[in-house]
């Protein structure tokens, strides 16, 4: 059995006396009890994931896994796949979406090749760790063999691990790759069960003709790997990505080590399926960022009856959800830290 699988077992649930101190905190604060609704939740999952009586996340840093898909040749993106590598150098060069928001949260970015068709070089800048150019075509082969996709795992597991022993008190994942709505698509549907096209959507703004098509590719792809499905794990292998097992390694690397992680949307979800497959207590370290516009999140996000942090419509991925619900976070966190109890404030507190 492989390490990451065995060090995943032993992820554990949040302690009770952790949520319960913070609990009590919220409750004798300067306001109205229970009046901050859903950010009190979400602070008592944080005390108790760093088990301090003042959280911290100073310390901010976003993963995003790049890589592309054989099944792209199929014509289920609008994009060819080289756009997966121009946008990995706009991520460098600072000029995508999720840099700006990431700019104003002080948190770092740091992009990842995980399986990117394309050459970049020695860029300083990136994480190297490409285990193929571009996965294989889940309707001719299974997308990964075993042996890339514990590679993938094992880097995501490493790069959470090396998150925590540099600091990082926060940790955000997200995502880049022509045609990995399709991949995630179906995994979630292999692991759900559910209907591919209550779990379709159309990515990159697909009209009706299009979208119809990648839902068939999708069931072909089903059909293909009938016999990987009752496996999560295998299910990811055969019909995943690089990035996504790579984002599975890192929610259950982040959880094992401690950490906080802030999951984006759609994309990211699907790896969320597979960790908890293997660990469910994973589902304690895990914020959701949003609910996607991408249909099917919904149903994904009531399946680990989470809360999303924010519902704005988006459907961009490059972990920017997972920017703004970072930046939610942090206001929580100030809150918890800085708003006087009712006798630190000298304020007559509630009648009994």
């Amino acid at each position: 059995m492989q390490d990451w699988l065995l060090e995943s077992k032993k992820i554990q649930a949040l302690d009770t006396a952790w949520r319960a101190k913070a609990r009590e905190r919220l409750r004798v604060q300067t306001r109205p009890e229970g009046s901050l609704g859903v950010l009190e939740r979400l602070l008592e999952r944080l005390v108790a994931i760093q088990k301090k009586d003042r959280p911290q996340i100073a310390r901010k840093r976003i993963l995003i896994f790049a890589a592309d898909h054989g099944i792209a040749a199929e014509g289920v993106s609008l994009y060819p796949s080289d756009v997966t590598r121009a946008m990995v150098l706009n991520f460098l060069n600072g000029g995508a979406t999720i840099n700006a928001l990431a700019r104003g949260l002080a948190a770092e970015v740091r992009v990842v090749d995980v399986g990117v068709h394309g050459d970049f070089g020695a860029d300083p800048r990136l994480i190297h760790a490409k285990v193929r150019a571009s996965t294989r075509n889940m309707l001719d082969e299974p997308a990964m063999t075993v042996q890339e996709f514990d590679q993938a795992l094992r880097t995501g597991w490493d790069l959470a691990c090396a998150a925590r022993e540099d600091g990082v008190e926060l940790l955000a994942l997200g995502e880049m790759g022509i045609a990995n709505t399709t991949a995630a698509s179906a995994v979630i549907a292999a692991i759900t069960r559910a209907p591919v096209e209550s779990v379709t959507g159309r990515g990159t703004g697909l009209g009706p003709e299009a979208l119809a098509h990648k839902i068939r590719v999708i069931e072909k792809a089903l059909q293909r790997h009938s016999d990987c499905l009752e496996d999560p794990i295998k299910a990811l292998q055969c019909l995943g990505g690089f990035e996504l097992a790579a984002m599975t390694g890192a929610m259950l690397g982040a959880a094992r080590s401690g950490l906080g992680v802030v999951v984006d949307g759609w994309i990211v979800s699907a790896s969320v399926l597979a960790a908890m497959r293997i660990n469910p207590q994973v589902l304690d370290y895990l914020f959701f960022a949003h609910q996607s516009e991408e249909k099917g999140h919904r149903f994904i996000l009531q399946a680990f009856e989470a809360e999303p942090i924010l519902n704005l419509s988006m459907r961009l991925g490059e972990a920017s959800g997972a920017a703004l619900a970072m930046g939610i976070l942090d206001a929580a966190v100030r809150v918890y830290n800085e708003v006087a109890t009712f006798s630190e404030a000298g304020v007559s507190g509630r009648n009994a």
